[in-house]
């Protein structure tokens, strides 16, 4: 059993990565060692990419294990990056359609990484970065497993201290969508839109700011928070009528304590999402 799998009952892990991006495990084993810990349910939360839900709602009925579709979004505004979770997506195909795009600037980014990586000297190629993202969508970790694999790097922590992380020689900004745009777009598939690990950046201002935007929900449990983190979001989750959510961000290896289902996010918090989810459809109908 895998640190973390244990038998945490009625709790839900609402932001899983899976090889659909960049996670190192594909979505059915995600469902698998979410059934070990004795999750009731997960969300599926790959990088612009809903391509797993189908192989991972398969083994959900299988296990026992709800799963509900996600994805995770890169935004930007004038503050800067945030990362949203679009959840409880019901029109796939639709949202299918827009997450292409952001696939395909992934793919540019990718490009780009490797000719400075190429650049300083180092010869991996846009090959060898294709066969770590396999199928999923292509992401700064599958260029580090690259690099590692050829011994450029010792591990994911050297490949972004060294190269990849904002500031380092092979650093490319990635293509943002706007904060309101992302927040249509999970609207749009029939979801909610919840802002994603804000950590000290979540004041009540900016909170207050993104709601007025659309915004749903706020990941008040997340391995980055602190216990006072984790308070405070929680309380201002309640003041602004914001949903709460959480999750490990699991990618499928052990991340120090990021295991998956560490976060204890109770299943409460999922009924609150779907009732959330349920008004706003019937407002739209």
């Amino acid at each position: 059993m895998t640190p973390g799998e244990g038998t945490a009952r009625h709790y839900v892990d609402l932001h899983m990565h899976s090889t659909a991006s960049d996670g190192s495990r594909p979505p059915a084993d995600v469902v698998a060692a979410a059934a070990r810990a004795g999750l009731v349910a997960i969300a599926l939360t790959d990088h612009d990419s809903v391509a797993g839900m189908e192989e991972a709602r398969a083994a959900g009925e299988r296990l026992g294990v709800r799963v509900i579709a996600g994805t995770e979004l890169s935004a930007h505004d004038e503050a800067g990056e945030v990362h949203l979770l679009a959840l409880h997506l019901s029109r796939l195909p639709d949202v299918e359609e827009a997450l292409a795009a952001l696939r395909d600037a992934r793919r540019r980014r990718a490009h780009q990484i490797v000719e400075r990586l190429n650049a300083l000297g180092i010869p991996i190629t846009m090959q060898e970065v294709l066969e770590q993202a396999g199928s999923g969508a292509i992401g700064r970790p599958h260029v580090a497993r690259a690099l590692i694999a050829n011994g450029w790097a010792q591990d994911l922590r050297d490949a972004f201290d060294r190269l990849l992380g904002a500031g380092r020689p092979a650093f490319v900004e990635k293509q943002h969508v706007s904060i309101a745009d992302a927040v249509h777009l999970a609207h749009g598939a029939g979801g909610i839109a919840v802002l994603a690990h804000p950590g000290p950046a979540g004041t009540r201002s900016r909170l207050a700011e993104l709601r007025a935007l659309g915004l749903d929900g706020v990941e008040v449990r997340h391995p980055s928070h602190t216990a006072e983190t984790i308070a405070r979001l929680g309380a201002l989750a309640e003041q602004l009528d914001l949903v709460p959510s959480g999750g490990s961000d699991w990618h499928g290896a052990m991340e120090g304590t990021r295991t998956i289902g560490c976060m204890h996010v109770p299943e409460e918090w999922l009924v609150r999402q779907e009732a959330h989810v349920r008004a706003a459809r019937q407002r739209v109908a």
